[in-house]
């Protein structure tokens, strides 16, 4: 147990860290359950198996990633972050709540899940980049990486719990219960953000409020052609690859058949990947740019076996490489993403490197919707797949000729406090 404290765990030895751990997973299978809640009654009870129509929903609740950019990145480095956080977590609670009771009289329709993934979103634009530099606050900062990765387990944890119970649910008492199920799970967060040690709290001296600062995590990323490398990689997963509602929902329906017990399993089986790639992400001390390739790789091979597996279970186990892929894959992102950029502007660029991993999904849901409905979800696989493929040629084209420079995080930390005094020069 020590050992794993030390190690794989050690970010939990930090009381602050741990207490939002512990609440946060709560919230997170609640997160799960309404996902999965959702995609099930548009694809079945409110449309007739319209692939496009999830795609619908998943772009009006990603896409204010990309409108409220130059706000939601102000926030997460101006404002009290504890604070953001508590309001946007009070209020997806209260969004939920409000799904919940329209489902469950009866009176639900499809454009009302458009409103709510709208209003979702929204707040979710705020709260993404907030709560993800948030963690650094909560540990120091040989720990972050640590602590990133851990956070991905908490939530791949909770996808492997939230579908399954979310699919009991549905068959037994209705989608409605799992809306309210969850509006009641934020009130795990919400409890764990006021136990917090605000004494305790690693923060960061808050720059000026200036018109110069809206474009400065663009201008410090324009500096750095290895933070566009990874950026344009997770562009292309993020867009085409990560429609994970479309995939599962479309080839357990209209492919294998399934009910929403299977359906909620499906999901909770490639959870088990995902899980396997988070703990492996947070024993490595140090994210490496041969993981970034490898994942991305490993993404497009998963989905083009997916595509071929001719029945439910063979599929379950392609999800598990796809999940195990697609994690050590973000991970490795979102920690060199971080470790390698300066706290003044942290949070604005995670604000757009957010934007780009969902934000590109009003772009591709759509699309991919539109393939599964027009040549079947086996094609909309195939999409993924060349978008993870495409990923791991810009990343060998890019870091292999620099392999040396870019072996691990240093190099990159090393650079990037050349860009900052660039920029601020």
């Amino acid at each position: 147990m020590n050992s794993l404290l030390k190690g794989t765990f050690r970010s939990l030895n930090t009381f602050n860290y741990r207490v939002w751990a512990g609440g946060a997973i709560v919230s997170n299978v609640g997160t799960w359950m309404q996902r999965t809640a959702q995609d099930w009654i548009v694809l079945t009870q409110l449309t007739d198996h319209n692939a496009t129509a999830v795609g619908v929903v998943m772009a009006l609740q990603f896409g204010p990633q990309l409108v409220l950019l130059p706000l939601t990145g102000l926030a997460a480095d101006h404002l009290d972050r504890r604070k953001l956080l508590l309001a946007t977590q009070a209020s997806m609670g209260a969004l939920a709540l409000g799904l919940g009771i329209l489902t469950v009289t009866g009176l639900v329709q499809l454009w009302h899940v458009y409103v709510f993934a709208l209003l979702l979103g929204c707040v979710t634009a705020f709260d993404s980049p907030a709560r993800q530099t948030f963690v650094s606050e909560l540990v120091v900062e040989a720990d972050l990486s640590n602590a990133v990765a851990l956070n991905s387990t908490s939530f791949n944890a909770a996808r492997m719990v939230g579908p399954a119970i979310a699919g009991v649910l549905i068959s037994t008492v209705g989608s409605g219960c799992v809306f309210l199920i969850n509006a009641v799970s934020f009130l795990a967060v919400l409890y764990s953000l006021s136990l917090l040690r605000a004494n305790e709290l690693h923060l960061t001296d808050v720059t000026p409020r200036t018109n110069k600062n809206l474009a400065e995590g663009f201008r410090y990323i324009s500096k750095r052609t290895d933070l566009k490398a990874i950026l344009l990689m997770l562009f292309l997963i993020g867009t085409f690859g990560l429609n994970f509602p479309i995939f599962i929902s479309t080839m357990s329906v209209t492919v294998f058949h399934a009910g929403a017990s299977q359906f909620g399993l499906l999901t909770s089986i490639m959870a088990i990947g995902s899980v396997i790639g988070a703990l492996l992400s947070a024993r490595r001390e140090k994210p490496r740019i041969s993981f970034l390739i490898a994942g991305a790789l490993l993404f497009g091979v998963g989905l083009a076996l997916s595509s071929i597996m001719p029945n439910y279970a063979l599929f379950g186990i392609a999800l598990i490489i796809i999940g195990m892929a697609a994690q050590t894959f973000t991970t490795t992102a979102n920690s060199l993403v971080q470790l390698s950029t300066e706290p003044e502007v942290r949070g604005r660029v995670m604000a757009i490197y957010l934007a780009i991993a969902i934000g590109g999904t009003p772009i591709g849901a759509p699309i991919v919707g539109w393939v599964a409905d027009l040549f079947g979800p086996r094609w909309a696989l195939c999409v993924g797949a060349a978008a993870g493929f495409a990923a791991a040629l810009v990343g060998m084209c890019y870091f292999w000729p620099r392999r040396h420079e870019f072996s691990d995080i240093q190099p990159l930390q090393k650079s990037a406090g050349a860009v900052v005094a660039s920029v601020n020069g």
